[in-house]
């Protein structure tokens, strides 16, 4: 059986309830930070790295959410383009997750912490094929 926590979102109706298992908040929260321009990358582990280079994409990597009694804090762990201005980019994050979590769950958050674990310094190949031109 499925040990994990569910979050109930609604309350109980004559149709049942609503439940949202917090994988589901973590794949929002991952494509939400993806879309950020500045975000190279998100952190993940040595599984999920293996598993990407076999064509696996993992949309909850760098994502970690816990369901505390005050509400629900999100942790990303990102890794920026060189030469972003860090807050803003930061900010951008927590905006953007917020506001997709909002749309698709109606869920609160109460707190979404942005980590920085690294600078992505090599260009990226359509940067350089561009200047090549």
């Amino acid at each position: 059986m499925n040990d994990k926590p569910l979050l109930n979102v609604g309350e109980g109706s004559a149709l049942g309830t609503i439940e949202i298992a917090p994988e589901v908040i973590e794949v929002i929260a991952g494509i939400a930070v993806s879309e950020v321009g500045g975000v190279a990358s998100m952190r993940g582990n040595f599984a999920t790295d293996v598993a990407e280079r076999l064509g696996k994409v993992n949309h909850a990597k760098g994502i970690k959410v816990d369901l505390t009694e005050e509400g629900i804090v999100i942790d990303t762990y990102v890794v920026l383009d060189f030469g972003v201005s860090i807050p803003k980019i930061a900010q951008m994050i927590q905006d953007n997750t917020r506001q997709a979590l909002k749309n698709m769950t109606a869920l609160e958050i109460k707190e979404i912490n942005v980590h920085i674990v690294g600078i992505q310094m090599e260009p990226t190949a359509d940067k350089e094929a561009g200047e090549n031109e």
